[in-house]
């Protein structure tokens, strides 16, 4: 069972979101990765999220370029935390995205993270941190990372 959800809202953002699978694999956390765009598939991506508790999900990862409405609808539609990636897919590189990721009105927040790679691997590793709040495999995986990142000059 997966306990995290990645999410593009298009094929295109797979290449920026591989950087948040490869830190899941690292971490060693269980994750199922789609492709729903919040507007050419709305209703897709409504079914999706609101069974994602019989899936066990516990956390989503949102990619987005452009508008980046994919965290905003998903967030509307979970009380899951949800962390949202800007990707650089616009003439604005990604400011565009990251403004209405963290933007997002009181009451349903959506985590932003930093555009392009690092977000996505930072997702990653804040999913990981939340995972770990109830499951000490991945607080262990996480608390041996950042001790390595002690040796590293």
């Amino acid at each position: 069972m997966a306990n995290v959800a990645i999410l593009m809202g298009s094929e295109s953002d797979r290449s920026v979101m591989k950087a948040t699978e490869d830190v899941l694999d690292q971490m060693g956390v269980d994750y199922e990765t789609h492709v729903i765009s919040a507007h050419r598939n709305p209703e897709q991506l409504m079914k999706y999220v609101t069974s994602a508790d019989d899936k066990g999900i516990k956390v989503f990862i949102a990619g987005a370029g452009g508008a980046a409405a994919l965290p905003g609808a998903i967030a509307s539609w979970t009380s899951l935390p949800v962390i949202g990636v800007p990707v650089a897919s616009s003439e604005l590189k990604g400011i565009d995205a990251l403004y209405a990721i963290v933007q997002m009105p009181p009451g349903i927040p959506v985590a932003g993270v930093a555009i392009g790679s690092w977000g996505a691997r930072n997702a990653a590793y804040l999913a990981t941190q939340i995972i770990g709040l109830t499951d000490n495999k991945a607080r262990q995986a996480y608390d041996s990372y950042r001790e390595g990142l002690k040796n590293k000059s």
